[in-house]
């Protein structure tokens, strides 16, 4: 049998294939690579006939990682990500995957096994509706039953995941489909083109109020979304901070998409943001949206926020305008495009009061100065995360889980390159650092690849790491271990007076538990001892896991509790006591 190579264009020849070699010859045109998965009896027949086909499949420990690998891969190479299960528990085990990527609009194609369409609706063995459950967590999905539908449904798949806004899509193909024949061909598979929404013209009013408030504004910001790296609108928006001296606040999901070392660059704002991010995003006359959603944790609470600020939201997905905080002009499109319209209608401004008054902010509250935490034989996740940055020269993939470490590493690890931070934003899901490094690492082999996880999240997948060892992997992992589900602590600390509960948490030796996956390790407790490890992990060319042992009890500052004002910050204090931002 004869298939297109992914670097030629698929051959407009009808063959006969049964629907299983169907899945993999559709997938082969796409592109497709790399694909992650776990066998089972409702999709054998497509692994049966995976032999036929040049794509590489990695074999998971649980679908749940599957689709994290696959979310992974997506992010870090910006292609979609192809995640495999079997019907029944193993398409429920993907939806906690599908809901991350949805939630941070993340492309990837899930392709699942279902019964026989003769007994669909029996409760037969392994039958659940996954296309009923995944409904609200996925851009689209699919239940397929006849085998001549399952090219067609494969590429609308990919083309719904990748356009407008991106997003996960399901496609579950029964048992029959997959063995039954049918004719293929790639090219008479091809969807219709993709369609804009109707609201997304650049409306030429819109553009010349946009431009016009840009001009007029004195403490304008632009708050950097995830849109940017996903639009690959690094360029553009640099363009327009530079020309118009407008300093740039990112959110978790932006860093990286503006580059942290820019003299505009103002880091990441929202509930764990510089103090002087949120302070100027609550002063300014005019916020910038560019393709951000405006989540809570950004925001604050929605009735204080930016209290004197026009409002100019550049959006690809027209659902999110007005949403959450109502704004003044909407420009509903792909960011690179409109902001490649907007830009010929902004001059140049030279020195910027504004931003020399931000930047004295900042010396007024230098929280993320290392040098606040000395090497007082106490080792922090800052010292680590800091002192990895150093090692790396910052140009690492750096994949974190959910929680403390999370918020440090926004913090320390200072991004100057798109898709070098991947990471849960929006769900916020434990677990999935080390599944999401293997897909970061899958999809760019050549990329130095570091998982930060907590010592919580990192058991949650932890089985993943014969998957490391299976594909040999030269994969590093750092462990910010301190006893605690840390975030879930420090709320504890400081909302329910110090009551700990269930949160301190026993985790097994990880040096150990790495050794009986074949994988090298080493734990650190001093800060001297950090460098030395790291040299060892980056030069082994081998998966390496290291267990800094840290600080139990520290907390993430700056902090913007719940339902409070973005400048309402609890700050670091200088003893026991909290202070708010007023007594700082």
């Amino acid at each position: 049998m004869g298939h297109s190579s992914q670097n030629d264009s698929p051959s407009s020849n009808t063959t006969r294939l049964t629907g299983a070699e169907i899945v993999w010859a559709t997938l082969e045109g796409e592109g497709v690579r790399d694909v992650f998965g776990y066998p089972g009896g409702a999709i054998l027949p497509v692994y049966d006939a995976l032999r036929k086909f040049p794509i590489r499949h990695i074999l998971v420990r649980h679908e749940q990682g599957a689709t994290h690998m696959a979310d992974g891969y997506a992010r870090a190479s910006g292609r979609v990500g192809v995640a495999i299960a079997t019907s029944g528990p193993g398409a429920t085990n993907m939806v906690t995957g599908l809901a991350t990527a949805m939630m941070d609009s993340v492309p990837i194609v899930c392709i699942t096994g279902q019964v026989s369409s003769k007994v669909l609706g029996s409760d037969a063995f392994q039958e659940v509706d996954i296309t009923g459950i995944s409904l609200p967590i996925t851009k689209h999905n699919y239940l397929v039953t006849r085998t001549e539908d399952i090219a067609p449904a494969i590429r609308e798949a990919f083309l719904i995941a990748k356009s407008g806004r991106p997003g996960p899509v399901l496609v579950d193909i029964t048992k029959d489909a997959q063995q039954a024949s049918a004719e293929f061909n790639f090219d008479a598979a091809a969807p219709k083109a993709y369609r804009p929404h109707p609201m997304q013209s650049h409306n030429a009013d819109s553009i010349t109020d946009a431009a016009s408030l840009i001009r007029e504004a004195r403490r304008p910001v632009i708050l950097a979304g995830h849109g940017v790296i996903q639009s690959g609108a690094i360029e553009q928006v640099r363009a327009l901070s530079e020309r118009m001296q407008i300093p740039v606040a990112c959110t978790l999901l932006g860093l990286g998409g503006f580059p942290a070392s820019h003299e505009l660059c103002l880091g990441m704002m929202g509930m764990h943001g510089e103090a002087w991010v949120n302070q100027a995003i609550q002063q300014a006359d005019l916020l910038i949206a560019c393709g951000m959603r405006f989540d809570d944790r950004v925001t604050g609470s929605l009735a204080t926020y930016a209290p004197n600020a026009k409002k100019i939201h550049i959006e690809v997905d027209p659902a999110e305008i007005n949403k959450n905080v109502k704004v003044d002009v909407a420009l509903v499109g792909d960011l690179k495009q409109v902001l490649e319209i907007l830009l010929p209608h902004i001059s140049s401004r030279a020195n910027s009061p504004w931003v020399k008054e931000i930047n004295s902010m900042k010396g007024e509250c230098a929280v993320r100065d290392i040098r606040n935490l000395p090497d007082n034989g106490h080792l922090y996740a800052a010292h680590v995360i800091n002192d990895l940055w150093n090692a790396t020269d910052g140009k690492a993939i750096v994949v974190t889980d959910v929680g403390q470490h999370q918020m440090w590493e926004a913090q320390y690890y200072k991004h100057d390159q798109p898709r070098t931070l991947i990471t849960s934003g929006g769900l916020g899901t434990m677990g999935f650092a080390l599944p999401a490094a293997i897909g970061a690492k899958i999809a760019c082999p050549e990329k130095e690849v570091w998982v930060i996880a907590g010592d919580g999240g990192f058991q949650m997948t932890s089985p993943e790491l014969s998957t490391i060892a299976q594909e040999h992997l030269d994969l590093n992992i750092a462990i910010i271990n301190n006893g605690f589900l840390g975030m879930v602590r420090q709320w504890q600390e400081f909302i329910y007076e110090k009551n700990y509960a269930s949160s301190p948490i026993l985790s097994p030796d990880f040096v150990k538990l790495a050794d009986a996956h074949g994988i090298a390790g080493a734990t650190v407790s001093k800060r001297s001892e950090v460098d030395s490890a790291v040299k060892t992990a980056r030069a082994s060319r081998a998966p390496f896991l290291i267990n800094f042992l840290v600080e139990k009890e520290d907390s993430v500052y700056p902090m913007v509790a719940a339902g409070s004002a973005l400048h309402e910050m609890i700050r670091r204090p200088d003893n026991p006591m909290i202070e708010t931002a007023e007594d700082a």
